[in-house]
Parts: C-alpha cells; sequence; structure tokens
C-alpha cells in the first residue's frame, strides 16, 4: 500500500480533509503532517515535514494545498529531493507526472471545487511518468 503526505495551511485544511478520505478509498494509506483546523497558520511548518517524509522515502509522494497553492509549494520546492507541481487543472496534474515526475502535487484551494480537485488527483495518480529526455532535464534540477 503506498503512503501519501498530506499538508495545508488553513485554507486548505477543509480540502485536505476530504482529500485524504478520498484516498483511503481508493486504497492507499494517508499521512497528515497538519495543519488540523482551519485557525489561521503557516504552510511551511506542515510542507516541511512533509517534504522530508518524502525526500526519505516514508511517503511515497505527497499532496498539498494552501489558498493559492504558491506558498506551500514554493516551500515543498525547497527541498533538493521534491519537485512540486501546481495544478488547478487535469491536464496540469497529467504533465506534472509525465514529464516532471512530480512527487508533489499542490492544489489551489480557495479556486477550485472539491469535484475538479478529485478529479486533478486522478490524473495525477494514472499519469505515468514518461522518462527519456524528461529524465534528462529533472537530473538538471538540484543545485549542486
Amino acid at each position: 500500500m503506498e503512503k501519501v503526505a498530506f499538508a495545508a495551511d488553513h485554507a486548505g485544511y477543509e480540502l485536505k480533509e476530504i482529500l485524504k478520505q478520498y484516498m483511503v478509498d481508493k486504497g492507499y494509506e494517508v499521512v497528515d503532517y497538519g495543519t488540523f483546523s482551519t485557525d489561521s497558520c503557516d504552510y511551511a511548518d506542515f510542507a516541511h515535514p512533509a517534504a522530508e517524509a518524502v525526500e526519505k522515502g516514508e511517503c511515497d509522494f505527497g499532496i498539498a494545498m494552501c489558498g493559492s497553492g504558491n506558498g506551500i509549494g514554493i516551500t515543498l520546492n525547497k527541498h533538493q529531493g521534491i519537485r512540486a507541481g501546481l495544478a488547478w487543472m487535469e491536464d496540469l496534474a497529467d504533465l506534472a507526472k509525465r514529464h516532471n515526475n512530480a512527487n508533489f502535487l499542490v492544489l489551489p484551494a480557495r479556486f477550485i471545487a472539491t469535484d475538479l480537485a478529485k478529479k486533478i488527483v486522478d490524473a495525477y495518480l494514472d499519469a505515468p511518468f514518461e522518462g527519456g529526455r524528461h529524465q534528462r532535464r529533472i537530473d538538471k534540477i538540484p543545485v549542486k
């Protein structure tokens, strides 16, 4: 059973809770790194532990969200082993996996409906990484 790390701030909390159950229903094990309420908080407090779990192999991939998706995505991408892709439509999630082998899907919680969020997650999950020229590009991402 694959493990998925979840992280969100207060703006993403409600969508996170819905998507956690959605992933459990699909047969995934969920590890929730917070937040655990709609109280105002800082996305970095949850993004960093979730990113570290994926980097260490404790989780297979992650799903994260904040209001726009930008803040939490920027934070996740500070980690050398993370490739977080922001998606607000299915095609972007598909390409994030196919071309970038994104190991975090990032969602803009304030800008997408729950049904669309589920479709975006499905597109991400269903997309295979294409490798080839894309792997060559991914190999050039880490700062040495």
